[in-house]
């Protein structure tokens, strides 16, 4: 078994119990050439968002028979070629739902509430006290929040909405209606949403999704979250939104190419940026890494994978 980066001592000793272990424990993420020498004579593969599977990695693992990926997404790895491979692909869902749904929350409350902005006025000593107009922000209650993406997390974070007493709405895409949710086209979410939170998962039709068009279809007192994933919108046409103040302000948990960011996002006040930290609390990193190893033994000894992708 392979396993690309190192996890709890506990969780370790599992995995070491049921297989032989080849750690790959380097600074940055494996390499194409190292992924595929290591892969040779391997039967499983436990790795992360940032591993690349490509068909060529795959081509290179003849005995593989499960990669498991410690990610709700699968966008990393090359679905399609593992299938022709009889190759199970698993990754772990449920367990970070509510975790992604607390960071989106956080960083709509950051946005609206001004408060990183804020945070950082303190910092440079630019606060000079208390007045009645100053950095006035946004309340939430009354507002409408358009969710992109109808699986588990979007339907969580959609769940908290009425706690702000904001109203959720849901765009309708694929030509697919879901009958418990109330719904919208896209269109008519991003023209009358206040807030829009992307939830979709990375596909070849999601990439750029929100582009040029999409944001000048939103209102100018709108605000743009994303916790899915960075190319489902197209970064330069955010910034360029932003400086010609067609919408109000961004908050981002991941990028276009990571972990670099736009420069010109950098600059921006009304813009949150956090380092993709969705999935990030113990117990869902936890609960990510002892499920991805369950799917991989699981596999490799025959039985049925816990969490399949497809």
């Amino acid at each position: 078994m392979l396993l690309t980066r190192r996890i709890p001592s506990a969780t370790f000793a599992k995995l070491q119990a049921g297989a032989d272990v080849d750690l790959y424990d380097g600074p940055t993420p494996i390499a194409e050439v190292e992924l595929k020498r290591r892969l040779t004579d391997k039967h499983g593969l436990i790795c992360v968002l940032n591993d690349r599977i490509s068909a060529d990695v795959l081509a290179a693992a003849p005995n593989l028979k499960v990669v498991a990926n410690i990610a709700v997404g699968f966008d990393n790895i090359d679905v399609t070629a593992a299938r022709s491979r009889n190759i199970v692909v698993t990754n772990t869902p449920d367990v970070l739902t509510n975790a992604t749904a607390e960071l989106t929350w956080a960083l709509i409350l950051s946005l609206t509430r001004r408060v990183t902005e804020g945070d950082r006025l303190v910092r440079r000593n630019g606060w000079k006290g208390w007045t009645l107009d100053f950095m006035l922000g946004t309340e939430l209650r009354g507002k409408q929040l358009g969710i992109i993406g109808r699986g588990r997390i979007g339907r969580a974070v959609a769940e908290k909405a009425p706690a702000f007493g904001m109203h959720a709405v849901f765009a309708a895409r694929g030509g697919r209606s879901a009958a418990d949710l109330p719904e919208m086209s896209l269109d008519e979410l991003l023209i009358s949403s206040d807030v829009i939170s992307l939830h979709t998962p990375m596909t070849a039709e999601n990439r750029h999704l929100i582009d040029r068009k999409a944001l000048a279809r939103m209102k100018r007192t709108a605000f743009l979250i994303n916790t899915a994933r960075g190319p489902i919108i197209d970064e330069e046409a955010l910034a360029w939104a932003l400086q010609e103040r067609l919408i109000a302000g961004a908050a981002l948990d991941v990028y276009e190419r990571e972990p670099e960011v736009r420069p010109a996002l950098l600059e921006m006040e009304n813009v949150v940026l956090a380092p993709h930290l969705g999935s990030a609390t113990r117990e869902t990193r936890t609960a990510m890494i002892e499920l991805a190893v369950d799917n991989a033994l699981a596999v490799v000894r025959g039985r049925p994978a816990l969490t399949p992708v497809g």
